[in-house]
């Protein structure tokens, strides 16, 4: 039975590695990191396909693994929340999106997001960007439903500051 929930692992990691590097990259700010965190999550899902539970979301589940593995890098790098901000315009033109015009606004909503706190950030990520319920996301990030609930309010009220905030120049 663990060699066909491997076999299908395998089959459909390919099509989960660009929303993994991009959950990474709003993890961590940093492409190669990234990268390495796609790279950890990868190996860690090929060794532990046993925990996988046959007819859930495979994606989920290897979200659940990214984010596991940023937390314990970050408790080995002890670093500073809030560090590592990417710039707007790398974020919005990586695969392949050159061609598509980029206006003030959307440069200017990604450094907003990108200036809110980690957690934060995470949280939005996972329940707009991904779709989680506020109680996956819960569950993803090991936290109470509550605690997602009051980081999106927080979220959201800085976000709304921010917008009334005059445009800065780019």
């Amino acid at each position: 039975m663990h060699n066909n929930v491997e076999l299908e692992i395998r089959a459909e990691l390919a099509q989960h590695l660009n929303r993994l590097w991009r959950y990474g990259l709003i993890l961590s700010g940093n492409s190669d990191t990234a990268e390495e965190l796609v790279q950890a999550t990868c190996v860690r899902a090929l060794e532990r396909t046993h925990q996988f539970a046959a007819g859930s979301r495979l994606d989920r589940w290897l979200i659940s693994i990214l984010h596991s593995v940023w937390l314990n890098e970050l408790r080995a790098r002890r670093i500073r929340q809030g560090q590592g901000l990417v710039d707007a315009e790398i974020a919005l033109v990586f695969e392949g999106a050159d061609a598509i015009e980029m206006t003030v606004m959307a440069r200017q909503a990604l450094k907003e997001v990108q200036s809110l706190p980690q957690a934060s950030r995470e949280t939005l990520f996972l329940v707009f960007v991904k779709g989680l319920t506020y109680r996956e996301a819960a569950e993803t990030l090991d936290v109470p439903i509550g605690t997602v609930m009051s980081r999106l309010a927080a979220a959201r009220a800085r976000l709304v500051k921010l917008s009334a905030e005059p445009a800065s120049t780019f």
